[in-house]
């Protein structure tokens, strides 16, 4: 049986590959309970410094397997969106917490829960191909996976409303244009290798701090001045004892070249 999820380490890179292809990597049990758990050990290997997220084939990821929830909403009732808590919530909650850059590959489609994942990331590459779709009006149902959270984050109030309550896909171009892309590449080929040579540069850098800087950005979007000044203040404390800190704060005043270990 094929795994539902690829995970492939590269030095301090770690690539999570979403593998149902032939479902255009439309999230069923198997894959959603896979993620979690890869992304809670991903989590405290010290030896990850970045994660790149990918789909197989020509879809990053189409969001809830609609086949599956069609049974659930026949066997289940009472609760049939228990998904969003059993898996959807734990799997955004570890994705948009994780104290290491991660960037997602967007080749292809990302509708629904599979956008949701992309903007949880801290950078997204895309190509020609790429498209969002916040799906979820369309089928009835409000955003999931932390969508409310993040896409207001991205485009602003207005537009998060538009996108949701519309359900319009946004192409590549407008996609780099209102700030859901952080690079368009000019080949869909080029979507993952450009990815992975970004996390491959962010996994040769600060890696606590990359963590602490992530932390402050999810109080200072919404918290007050007092709450950010004490969220930067308990970062800098953290990173300043760092042995990044430490030594290469010593190369920049001998004029040598920092190198950054992670710790």
């Amino acid at each position: 049986m094929t795994e539902p999820l690829l995970i492939e380490r590269a030095d301090a890179v770690v690539t999570l590959t979403l593998n149902r292809p032939e479902a255009m990597n439309a999230l069923n049990v198997p894959l959603k309970e896979a993620l979690r758990d890869a992304l809670a050990m991903l989590e405290t290997d010290r030896s990850c410094r970045a994660v790149v997220l990918a789909g197989a084939g020509r879809a990053f990821c189409t969001g809830q397997d609609l086949r599956e929830h069609v049974e659930t909403l026949r066997t289940n009732r009472a609760d049939p969106l228990s998904t969003v808590r059993a898996h959807y919530n734990p799997i955004a909650a570890r994705l948009g917490n994780l104290p290491k850059p991660v960037v997602a590959a967007v080749r292809g489609t990302a509708a629904g829960a599979g956008a949701s994942l992309a903007f949880l990331a801290d950078f997204r590459v895309g190509g020609p191909g790429t498209s969002f779709l916040m799906a979820f009006a369309k089928v009835g149902l409000a955003a999931d996976t932390g969508a409310s959270w993040s896409l207001p984050r991205l485009v602003g109030h207005a537009k998060a409303v538009e996108l949701l309550m519309l359900a319009e896909p946004v192409p590549a171009a407008e996609a780099d244009r209102l700030g859901l892309l952080t690079k368009l590449v000019d080949d869909d080929e080029d979507v993952l290798p450009a990815a992975q040579e970004l996390a491959a540069r962010l996994a040769a850098g600060p890696t606590v701090a990359y963590g602490a800087i992530k932390r402050q950005l999810s109080v200072g979007d919404a918290g007050t001045l007092s709450e950010a000044l004490a969220a930067e203040a308990q970062a800098q404390s953290i990173c300043g004892a760092t042995e990044d800190h430490r030594s290469t704060t010593d190369a920049f005043v001998n004029k040598q070249r920092p190198v950054f270990v992670g710790r």
